[in-house]
């Protein structure tokens, strides 16, 4: 491999296009695709074990809630934290260091008898860890290892989340309709243990560090680049008393609240519940959702497809309108058995399940620049603060009214603000983007 030269003010690296190997961005894609799968293992278990846990304890749906909102929230305002703990620690550390707090949060609830201790292991432990591993190490692994096909690999890495999903869902609701909840429990644990050696074998901080350029990057592109570590927690805190000025991230933060509550708050946390209040079973509850994880795979890579192409704002007032109209079809769909106006709506909301992720990354990086990734991790943040308040209030909805129609019809609503809020962020000029 070429080294980079050190008698130079500038660092040198090798054309990446004439090397015969494959460039290590993809492999450093591959490892981040596979960590985001280990942390989207939890992700899979609140919602298919709020009844098991419900039986066996008698804690309510609310009590229940109130742990999955913790978890949402920390995992949204530890992300920019995190971005700014990658640029000082770099990211294997604080991702390994997550992994292992996933594992610790989900292998003690075993242990627990009081619902306290739900919110300490799966709202506490668990939310930092997964927090640590959030949408803000795609920002800074696409931002640093890629310029061409950003946007598409963006998508891939969002997709992760669903992958996870997908895998796990199934047999977590199988699992625990057979041997309870503690053994999913356990699983989750020892699958975030086991990507742990991959992360320190595999996951670098820089392409400089290896001797390339970033992928596509021009042989003046300094993207890429190792430089000396700036910031920490401050540093975080520094970016977000700038972006506040900016009414670019308050349209970001606003549409993106609400894409948290109508996806991670709303559907993904009450979905099998609901689908349960009307007689279907559990375990085809849980497949349908699984179901979801399937076409969202193909339409967030889509949508990362798009974002290189299309106008992001344009994208993001669609995904929002359609998701919106979706949600206030929803309750009419439930029934004991599946018929076939819920199979289109399971295609139809995965495809648009977090398609919005890629272009709002762009739209950070093109307002904020270099501090496009900690922006996105605050950004991301209100999309945690929107899924924690959807988790609690509809299980309040719930406990209150007996249904959950209510919270699919405020759902459905608050899509519509956030089409509007998105369309009307002003992009800058492409000479200052």
């Amino acid at each position: 491999m070429t080294e980079l030269r050190t008698d130079s003010r500038e660092p040198v690296v090798p054309d990446e296009t004439s090397a015969r190997r494959l460039h290590p961005a993809w492999l450093v894609a591959a490892v981040t695709f596979a960590t985001l799968i280990g942390a989207a293992a939890f992700r899979s278990v609140p919602s298919v074990l709020m009844n098991p846990l419900h039986e066996e304890f008698g804690w309510s749906h609310g009590t229940i809630g109130t742990a999955v909102s913790l978890n949402l929230l920390l995992f949204g305002l530890i992300s920019p934290f995190a971005a700014a703990l990658m640029e000082r620690l770099g990211i294997r550390r604080v991702v390994a260091g997550a992994l292992v707090l996933v594992a610790a949060g989900s292998g003690s609830t075993v242990f627990m008898t009081q619902s306290w201790q739900l919110v300490a292991t799966w709202g506490l432990l668990v939310g930092v860890g997964t927090g640590s591993m959030s949408m803000a190490l795609v920002a800074t692994v696409t931002g640093r290892w890629f310029v061409r096909h950003r946007g598409l690999v963006t998508g891939v890495l969002t997709a992760a989340g669903a992958t996870g999903q997908l895998i796990f869902l199934p047999l977590v609701a199988a699992l625990a309709h057979d041997h309870g909840w503690r053994l999913p429990s356990l699983l989750v644990a020892g699958t975030a243990l086991a990507v742990v050696p991959l992360v320190l074998l595999w996951l670098r901080d820089f392409p400089s560090d290896v001797g390339v350029r970033a992928y596509g990057a021009e042989p003046t592109s300094t993207v890429g680049v190792r430089t000396a570590p700036i910031g920490g927690a401050l540093r975080a805190l520094t970016v977000l008393g700038q972006i506040v000025r900016r009414p670019g991230f308050w349209l970001l933060a606003g549409g993106f609240a609400v894409c948290g509550m109508s996806t991670n708050g709303l559907v993904g946390t009450h979905f099998v519940s609901a689908a349960h209040d009307h007689g279907m079973p559990q375990t085809m509850a849980a497949g349908l959702l699984a179901l979801i994880g399937i076409f969202d795979v193909a339409g967030t890579i889509f949508s990362g497809w798009l974002t290189d192409r299309v106008d992001p704002r344009y994208l993001l007032l669609g995904y929002y309108s359609l998701r919106g109209l979706s949600l206030l079809i929803l309750p009419s769909l439930f029934a004991p058995d599946t018929e076939p106006s819920m199979w289109v709506f399971i295609i139809f909301y995965g495809l648009d399940w977090i398609a919005t992720v890629p272009p709002t990354v762009l739209l950070c990086r093109e307002l904020f620049g270099d501090d496009g990734p900690i922006a996105f991790g605050w950004v991301f943040a209100s999309h945690q603060v929107g899924a924690a308040i959807a988790a609690t209030g509809a299980g309040v909805i719930r406990d209150l009214q007996g249904s959950y129609d209510l919270a699919w019809y405020l759902a459905g609503g608050l899509c519509g603000l956030a089409a509007l809020m998105s369309f009307v962020i002003r992009r800058p000029e492409p000479a200052t983007a």
